[in-house]
């Protein structure tokens, strides 16, 4: 199988590329009933239009933490972040949000479920039943539109739960571990599928979707993304990014490629040297 640098636009000069992301020396301080928590630690990081970009990090290192700052959910307490040009101080509109559960309302239909984020916004949610409609039947939701939650299956629930996150067509797409709860096949399906929606919203809106991925998995996380940021243990930093030198399209068989198996191997082996660092500075456990 071909491999190479395969980033949104790895044949052109990556000096050209739009930042799309800029995260620059961005820290995070919370207060916690033990007192004060660091979980974020001079981040450093730029994401260009129409890349994908996976992190992964151990449990607590602040993956799900830099999401919900890049979104506006959480303000930095140092550092800036910046989003297709502004400075992050509220709530980033340009986004669509994805997270491990559905969260879907169980007394609305799919349909209405899809259409929630219309309402909220105070447009008239007739202007986008079409679409709607449209991005359901793109996930093969097409024949549910109007069944309720409770009569849908974990992955066609993610599926809505992903149409209600691209109804406003935003230019980037936030996924904070949205098939950890799935089964294993289940969720190499929705790989595949997630792949191959964000393939086609280069052709159904002007630019292919910037997608951030949270995910405990490495093997997703090299299958999926361009690049793989691996954050380290709390508070979080960028250890390494990572190109991910597959061709694309991936498909199925991707997976049983020797490049990804190669890489998936040596970001584990990071992550757990990492930990072993931690654990003997931290002493005996007796």
């Amino acid at each position: 199988m071909a491999t190479r640098d395969t980033g949104p636009d790895a044949a052109g000069d990556a000096g050209a590329r739009r930042v799309m992301i800029r995260v620059d020396g961005a820290g995070m301080i919370y207060q916690a009933d033990s007192g004060p928590v660091e979980a974020l630690r001079d981040i450093t990081l730029e994401i260009f239009e129409g890349e994908f970009v996976a992190l992964v990090g151990p449990s607590g290192c602040g993956k799900s933490t830099l999401m919900r700052a890049i979104a506006g959910l959480r303000p930095v307490t140092s550092g800036s972040i910046v989003v297709d040009g502004s400075r992050v101080e509220k709530p980033v509109p340009k986004v669509g949000m994805v997270f491990q559960a559905a969260l879907l309302l169980k007394w609305r239909s799919v349909l209405d479920n899809v259409l929630l984020p219309v309402e909220l916004s105070d447009q008239n949610p007739s202007q986008f039943r079409d679409r709607a409609i449209e991005l359901l039947q793109l996930v093969g939701l097409g024949d549910f539109v109007h069944k309720r939650p409770a009569e849908l299956s974990g992955g066609m629930q993610q599926r809505a739960s992903l149409c209600r996150a691209l109804i406003m067509d935003p230019p980037i797409l936030l996924m904070d571990e949205p098939f950890g709860a799935l089964d294993a096949m289940t969720r190499d399906e929705m790989n595949i599928e997630l792949l191959r929606i964000w393939g086609e919203s280069s052709t159904t809106s002007r630019q292919r979707k910037t997608i951030v991925f949270v995910t405990h998995s490495i093997p997703e996380a090299a299958f999926l993304a361009d690049r793989v940021v691996v954050m380290s243990a709390r508070p979080g930093r960028v250890a390494s990014i990572r190109t991910v030198p597959i061709a694309r399209p991936r498909v199925a068989e991707t997976r049983a490629d020797p490049e990804l198996g190669r890489l998936s191997f040596e970001i584990y082996s990071e992550l757990a040297g990492t930990a072993a660092k931690r654990d003997a500075r931290a002493g005996p456990q007796w």
